[in-house]
């Protein structure tokens, strides 16, 4: 029995020598930077770098993204993608590190990488690169902006554009209400793969309401948002000072006429007053003068 058992011992530790490790989630890499796909290995034997074979290849495609073997850099094969964009950290490989540098990192380089490593056997493992890039503060505009009234239909638009991946876009009013299923939005790509989303929303105008543009990012968890507000009833091209000014002006003007026509009034009536003294002065100077003028009785 322990002859048999023991040769079954020595394949078991064979194969449990070498161990490959690469990160559970995906690594998010920002879209223009560098970044480092980690990859480590252990082994329970001494073993010099040229005993070290190190290859990084797209899972999907099995096309090579960087070799090392021989105690040094194999680029022959490498895809044109990656010429002078990838580098080992070479140092480092005789205390485990087969991580990749990746440089200037693209949207096309988001997908499954592979590292395999190998010493006397090899053993691999598998990671997700995860390509995130920010959005700008959304750019929001209502159409027509002025000389609204209450009924009048508004179309808001809202702009964001180099992110990736696609956004998540929400509308909400002041009140808190969720308007996404109203609007409209659209998001293309560029030629570098970062998106420029677009969303209209056709609105009813209030007496006075905001609405806000939501751009989420969920690989980054980052939010960004900017509002505009409708107001009916207000010409916005007539500062609310100057309309202010206006009325105070015509209460003024109208106060004004109204003391004149009193005043006006008030002399007429004294004219009046005065002529009608007058004609009474006359009437009895007449009286007078009718009796003057009668003979006396004998």
């Amino acid at each position: 029995m322990l002859l048999f058992l023991i040769p079954a011992l020595l394949v078991v530790r064979v194969f449990a020598v070498l161990d490959v490790t690469v990160p559970e989630v995906p690594v998010v890499a920002l879209f223009g930077n560098d970044t480092t796909l980690n990859c480590s290995f252990s082994t329970g034997e001494t073993f010099n770098r040229s005993d070290i074979s190190v290859f990084w290849q797209l899972t999907d495609t099995k096309r090579v993204v960087h070799s090392f073997y021989d105690g040094r850099d194999q680029l022959t094969d490498q895809g044109s993608n990656y010429i002078n964009r990838t580098s080992l950290f070479l140092k480092e490989l005789d205390s485990g590190n087969a991580s990749l540098l990746l440089r200037g990192v693209q949207i096309a380089d988001e997908g499954s990488f592979m590292c395999f490593v190998r010493i006397k056997e090899y053993k691999n493992a598998v990671l997700l690169l995860q390509v995130a890039a920010s959005y700008t503060k959304p750019q929001v505009h209502a159409e027509p902006d002025s000389n609204l009234k209450p009924g009048d239909e508004v179309v808001l638009s809202c702009l964001s554009y180099g992110g990736y991946p696609q956004a998540t876009l929400l509308w909400h009013d002041n009140n808190g209400r969720n308007l996404t299923g109203n609007a409209t939005t659209s998001q293309v790509a560029n030629k570098d793969g970062l998106f420029h989303v677009h969303s209209v929303l056709k609105v009813i105008v209030e007496a006075d309401n905001s609405y806000s543009c939501l751009v989420k990012n969920e690989v980054l968890g980052e939010e960004t948002h900017s509002s505009v507000t409708t107001t009916a009833g207000l010409n916005k091209g007539f500062p609310p000072v100057a309309l202010w000014v206006t009325v105070g002006l015509a209460v003024c003007l109208f106060g004004l006429l109204i003391a004149l026509a009193y005043i006006g009034k008030k002399k007429i009536n004294e004219s009046c007053k005065e002529g009608e003294a007058v004609e009474e002065g006359k009437e009895i100077e007449e009286d007078e003068s009718k009796k003057a003028m009668q003979p006396l009785k004998t």
